[in-house]
């Protein structure tokens, strides 16, 4: 089999499988601006109930109404629903009073674009486009004895500021006529994205209160303008039990039907690319996970309790964790099982994450992604260097045979059979695999997908700048020179491979470095970077290789 044939079938084949990864494999669909502000103003869902578990009578599982906007009551002019501010050193965070919803969230760390530092990106905001909010409630037998995320909740104060503590606590509460007093609590901590959250039931009636808590995200499809056109990520739903470990939810799944599953230490999500929401529940409780979908428009992912029954003039409080930040690998980890799987690598999470590990201690050691990426590529190719050097070898006796290899192309002209057998005899006889170089771009093809995966789920290479106009790793090269290099240094490694003796095979070689030209230009520019770097490690290997293996023939010439 012609070597060269099959490396330009491999080289191909990786690329357009990146191509495929990167627009097909469980993406979101993009949406028009157009069609984010036209989404409908509310469209109630239908109430549905569960058996009853251990003698508490059955209660309504989830709400039976989701508001569109959180902020519609206020925009109408009612008074004392201005949303409540907090701000922490991470976090800048607004909640509507009308159900204590975090209805608007700001990560204070993170830039919208690295031109306006001082623009930070709002990751949760209550109206279309990109409607993105936190809900949570209670339900009962009676609707009316309990808050959902319609009730109206008051605080004592209009703002929370951090300050000098470790840790803020914001308390909303509710009560009725009955008796029943309902508080919403959320404690931030300093440097933290993991919000605790509890909703604390004061049963003041003469009778006792069944009740079960619900939490869940609410959003519309992702519409943002920054984002590279060429690459798009997965924004949905996603779930984690300990049978299924991480599941997508997509958007499209959601429409398709509901979720209705029991987990045991699981977790729910609404993530997107580099940023994510999650509520984690108690350990060893089995809630239940739902998804609904609103006006074919807006998604919901959510988590409901068991109903518990709280006796007269008892109290009993449901608490979770909600996470709302960036998906920080080591952070997430630590939160809860499976929650890192947020950063999602695919299939090749088990080459992902050592390269992940490798490039994160580079960079601990050298303070710059850019060159952490450049000493991880040298490592990668020390660690390829015998069977790079086999590979050169291979392809330097190749070349020296290239002449005589034209030769018979010559002799046998069309007859492809006598021709293949020729070449087979020769490559016998001079001891030559022709398939000797394949295996170093077998080996790579894996290895450079995974870091591709790295380069564009890592958070913490968003907006990284490297040197010079690279000032954002994670994006394109805004102008094209490093492609451009990165293309040239391949045509420079083709010119010292030796060329196929098809006049046809050599004119789509000759245009090869062309097309990964383009297609790199839409990549992120860490990644060309490291194909840059060891396109020049390469030529450098092979030309040395090349010319000692040139001047050892010519000496046995003499």
């Amino acid at each position: 089999m012609d070597n060269q044939r099959l490396f330009l079938f491999l080289a191909l084949a990786a690329v357009l499988f990146l191509i495929y990864e990167a627009w097909m494999q469980d993406y979101g669909r993009p949406m028009p601006l157009e069609s984010a502000v036209e989404q409908a103003q509310g469209t109630p869902t239908v109430p549905t109930t569960t058996p009853a578990t251990a003698g508490v009578p059955s209660v309504a599982t989830t709400p039976d109404t989701v508001t569109s906007s959180v902020v519609s009551a206020e925009s109408a002019g009612q008074p004392g629903l201005a949303p409540i501010q907090v701000e922490t050193d991470v976090l800048k965070v607004e909640i509507s009073p009308l159900g204590g919803t975090i209805s608007s969230v700001w990560l204070l760390d993170y830039a919208i674009t690295p031109e306006q530092p001082e623009e930070k990106y709002r990751l949760m905001k209550p109206v279309p486009p990109n409607m993105f909010i936190t809900q949570s409630g209670l339900l009962g037998e009676d609707a009316a004895l309990l808050p959902t995320h319609e009730g109206i909740f008051s605080s004592p104060e209009a703002s929370y500021a951090l300050g000098n503590g470790d840790s803020l606590e914001v308390v909303l509460t509710w009560k009725n006529d009955a008796g029943v007093e309902v508080a919403k609590t959320y404690t931030f901590t300093r440097g933290s994205y993991l919000i605790q959250a509890k909703q604390t039931v004061n049963n003041g009636t003469d009778a006792a209160l069944v009740a079960r808590e619900y939490n869940q995200f609410q959003r519309t499809e992702l519409y943002d303008p920054n984002e590279t056109k060429f690459i798009r990520t997965f924004t949905g739903g996603v779930y984690y039990s300990p049978e299924d470990k991480y599941k997508k939810v997509s958007f499209d799944d959601m429409t398709d039907g509901k979720l209705d599953k029991s987990v045991v230490d699981g977790w729910i999500s609404m993530m997107q690319h580099y940023f994510m929401a999650a509520w984690i529940p108690p350990r060893g409780v089995a809630e239940t996970f739902y998804t609904n979908v609103l006006g074919g428009s807006r998604y919901i992912i959510g988590q409901y309790s068991p109903a518990v029954s709280i006796a007269p003039g008892a109290t009993h409080t449901f608490s979770n964790q909600l996470f709302i930040g960036p998906k920080l690998q080591d952070t997430l980890e630590e939160i809860a099982p499976g929650l890192e799987l947020a950063v999602d690598y695919g299939w090749l999470t088990v080459i992902a994450k050592p390269i992940y590990w490798l490039l994160s201690f580079i960079h601990s050691l050298t303070g710059n992604w850019g060159w952490a990426i450049i000493v991880l590529t040298i490592l990668i190719k020390l660690g390829f260097y015998k069977l790079s050097e086999t590979s050169y070898k291979s392809m330097a006796h190749m070349r020296q045979l290239t002449p005589r290899l034209q030769a018979l192309k010559d002799r046998y002209g069309d007859d492809k059979q006598r021709l293949n057998q020729a070449m087979m005899e020769l490559y016998k006889t001079e001891k030559i695999n022709p398939l000797g170089g394949c295996l170093p771009i077998l080996i790579q093809i894996p290895v450079f997908i995974a870091l591709y995966w790295v380069l564009l789920e890592s958070v913490e290479m968003r907006q990284a700048p490297f040197m010079l106009w690279l000032d954002n790793l994670s994006a394109p090269d805004p102008y094209y020179i490093l492609p451009l290099i990165m293309g040239v240094s391949m045509f420079i490694q083709q010119k010292l491979n030796p060329p196929p003796p098809d006049p046809m095979q050599a004119k789509i070689f000759m245009a090869l470095p062309f097309v990964f030209t383009v297609f790199f230009a839409f990549f992120p520019s860490g990644l060309v970077l490291y194909w840059t770097v060891n396109n020049v490690l390469s030529i450098a290997q092979q030309w040395h290789i090349t010319r000692n293996i040139e001047k050892a023939t010519a000496k046995r010439r003499r």
